[in-house]
This record gives structure tokens, C-alpha cells and sequence, in this order.
């Protein structure tokens, strides 16, 4: 099966799959969706979202930086599993998708979600032309998610 060993990818195509029925059912969860619009809670579940985006960088870290290196199998390993449970930090942050820049960073956000999730461990294939592809694509992606994110941050705090 081309997921056996991939328990992290089997969880979060659940995690999102359960995000987008929500979304189109619109099965709401009505003290979540109260605490979402106090603007504590939204600020402090953005904290969270965004030191999971941070924490994502370190992967990259242990990849490229060599004192790093002998933490990449562990850095790799938490990196997928923080992965596959960030439909829930979105979730608890945001049950709808926003609008404007914030629908954009919402589907750039959960595009690069799935690419995580249909990792090179999942496709199996050594190809260094796919590896190659695939990594620029997902890390560009988690750039543009990054600065987004950044932009969203300051319009949040420039305007409150």
C-alpha cells in the first residue's frame, strides 16, 4: 500500500479531510466559533499558528546548517507529525477561510499542506528531478505562507 509507513500522512489527509467537511457542511462548533471572534483568543491562537510555522523552519535548519545535521531524522520526523496535526491549529485559529490575502494565504497554506503529506516517502520514487521539484515547491510555497503570515500579523496589530 503506498501509505504503509506513512502513519503522519494517513492522519492528516483525515485532519484535513474532516476540515473541508466542516467547511462545506458548515458544522460549526459554536463555543470554538464565539472564542474566535474575541480578539484575545484570535491573537493567541495566531501565536500558536505562527510558532508552528516557525518550528517548520527548523527542518530546514537541520538540513543545511551541518552542527544541525546529526538532529535531522528527529527535527524530519516532528516536522511531519506537526505537519499532519496543522489542520487542527488552522481549525482552532479559523473555521472559515477568510477573504482577500487571507483567502490566498488560507489556500497556499493547506496546498503546501497536502504536498507535506504526499511527501517523497509516500511516492516513493528516488527521482532527483521529482526531489528536486517537489522541494522547491514546498519550500517556496512555505516562503510565500511565511511572509503572508508576516503581512497578516502586522495588518492585525497596525489596525487594532
Amino acid at each position: 500500500m503506498i501509505f504503509s509507513g506513512n502513519k503522519s500522512t494517513i492522519i492528516g489527509l483525515i485532519l484535513l479531510l474532516a476540515f473541508f467537511v466542516q467547511l462545506f457542511f458548515k458544522l460549526e462548533w459554536d463555543l470554538l466559533l464565539e472564542l474566535q471572534q474575541e480578539q484575545m483568543f484570535k491573537r493567541w491562537s495566531g501565536l500558536v499558528l505562527a510558532l508552528f510555522i516557525v518550528f517548520q523552519w527548523m527542518f530546514s535548519l537541520t538540513r543545511t546548517v551541518k552542527k544541525f545535521r546529526k538532529h535531522n531524522l528527529t527535527v524530519q520526523n516532528i516536522h511531519k507529525w506537526l505537519g499532519a496535526i496543522s489542520p487542527v491549529f488552522f481549525y482552532i485559529h479559523s473555521m472559515h477561510l477568510g477573504y482577500g490575502y487571507l483567502l490566498l494565504l488560507t489556500y497556499i497554506f493547506l496546498l503546501n499542506t497536502v504536498l507535506g503529506y504526499i511527501n517523497l516517502d509516500v511516492i516513493k520514487n528516488d527521482g532527483e528531478l521529482l526531489f528536486k521539484g517537489w522541494m522547491i515547491t514546498h519550500v517556496a510555497l512555505s516562503l510565500i505562507i511565511t511572509i503572508l503570515m508576516l503581512f497578516h500579523i502586522t495588518m492585525v496589530f497596525y489596525y487594532k
